[in-house]
């Protein structure tokens, strides 16, 4: 089974036991960008994956969400961030450089600027971590919006912080999906990857300095501290959770960012765990 990892910060503490502790037998891990990983999953040369929320509409029903899992904040959360040369509110026709490696926060940006800041500017698509040479702005995130700046910034805005204070809403960035195609070949494998995200997040808790320091060894550069960046991060996938990334998907949709379609379809095991059923939430 072709298992993705988003290669950033965030998704690193679901993977810590299968990385540092226990691997599992017929998975193979694909590493990569959001983006790369939203392609793969999209033409289905991965099973599973954590995915761009924003993906969610692309795929439709291809896949189905796990009930658990995914990588949210409720207001600042530091690795999604928009860097400018003017105040947000003056972008209207200006020059915005968008990251590559992003789907969710590309949308995020355009339903904040467009909807929420009534401008609309000129986009333009980057390599990650792009420079502000030649652009009035830049979004960059993940581990690039954490390192720091090469150059002076004036203005810098936390896309999280803007969604909750704009719309009152926590941001899923990303969610966790099975190809539906991919459920009955590799079924104990599924079981096995969702109970070591469960063990990885139980480690997250009982022993965070073990975590902290083996993602400080992946990922040396973060000028943050990691702990206080895993605390404004939220892994569980709670109904607030859930409401939130509706209500993303039909701002989304409404403003034509993304196609419209029926809510995301959710995955749980049956009572021996021999299989999968699907439910909507």
């Amino acid at each position: 089974m072709k298992l993705g990892y988003i290669d950033y910060l965030n998704c690193y503490p679901f993977y810590y036991h299968m990385f540092e502790h226990q691997s599992i037998d017929g998975v193979d891990i694909v590493a990569g960008y959001p983006t790369d990983l939203n392609r793969m999953m999209i033409s289905g040369q991965l099973d599973m994956s954590p995915i761009s929320a924003a993906t969610c509409a692309q795929l439709g029903d291809d896949v189905v969400l796990l009930p658990d899992f995914c990588l949210s904040s409720e207001g600042y959360v530091g690795s999604v961030v928009l860097r400018s040369k003017v105040p947000i509110e003056d972008l209207d026709g200006r020059i915005v450089g968008v990251s590559s490696a992003s789907h969710t926060s590309v949308v995020l940006l355009k339903i904040l600027l467009e909807y929420y800041y009534d401008v609309k500017p000129v986009y333009f698509k980057t390599d990650p971590n792009p420079e502000l040479d030649g652009m009035d702005a830049v979004l960059l995130i993940g581990n690039d919006a954490m390192i720091e700046s090469r150059e002076p910034v004036s203005y810098s805005y936390d896309l999280g912080e803007l969604w909750l204070r704009k719309t009152g809403f926590p941001v899923v960035f990303a969610v966790f999906a099975v190809r539906k195609s991919s459920i009955k070949a590799h079924s104990l494998q599924i079981n096995a990857v969702i109970n070591t995200y469960h063990e990885s997040l139980r480690c997250l808790d009982v022993e965070p300095h073990n975590v902290i320091s083996s993602v400080k060894q992946r990922y040396p550069g973060i000028v943050y501290d990691i702990s206080d960046y895993y605390r404004t991060l939220q892994f569980q996938f709670t109904n607030e959770l859930k409401n939130a990334l509706n209500y993303y998907l039909d701002m989304a949709a409404k403003l034509g960012l993304l196609d419209s379609g029926t809510a995301p379809e959710y995955l749980e095991w049956n009572a021996d765990l021999s299989a999968l059923v699907r439910r909507q939430e």
